[in-house]
């Protein structure tokens, strides 16, 4: 088996490419239609969406954006400022600093999230058709179907 990639492997991935790029063009557009910057609606994003158990501390949400330190607490400040979120020291280690959405920045995100949601459910399958493709996983499902019988019907 060769390890070359194929032309067709080319053409998925530069198609997932585009589709990622466009899917994520668009929510900069819908995050300034709203009055945020696109990096001050994925902080307020990560702050919501953070998995279970794990707390906005400066540092994580850094870690989520791939920012470095001072340019997040440089988000944060902008976001406070504006009464999106708030800052508070951590119970158990007053080092850390925790950030919380106020209702003012939970109304921004919502608005935001809810058009890119609507948008996934109106134009995601084409994203996931892209990766279908790279994964090659169109072609096997497509030719897995073909030739199945259906129990008592007989195949003409």
């Amino acid at each position: 088996m060769s390890n070359d990639v194929k032309t067709e492997q080319y053409r998925a991935l530069a198609e997932l490419r585009h589709q990622i790029r466009q899917f994520l063009s668009e929510g900069d557009r819908a995050a300034r239609a709203a009055g945020l910057e696109p990096q001050q609606y994925l902080l307020l994003l990560m702050i919501r969406g953070l998995p279970e158990g794990q707390a906005a501390t400066i540092r994580t949400l850094a870690d989520r954006l791939t920012l470095k330190h001072h340019s997040a607490v440089e988000l944060v400040d902008r976001l406070e400022a504006n009464g999106y979120v708030r800052r508070t020291r951590a119970r158990d280690d007053r080092r850390n600093v925790i950030v919380s959405l106020l209702p003012r920045g939970e109304r921004m995100l919502e608005e935001v999230a809810r058009q890119r949601i609507n948008e996934l459910r109106s134009n995601g399958h084409e994203l996931v058709r892209a990766i279908d493709r790279l994964l090659d996983r169109e072609g096997k499902a497509a030719s897995g179907k073909r030739g199945v019988k259906r129990a008592g019907k007989k195949r003409r």
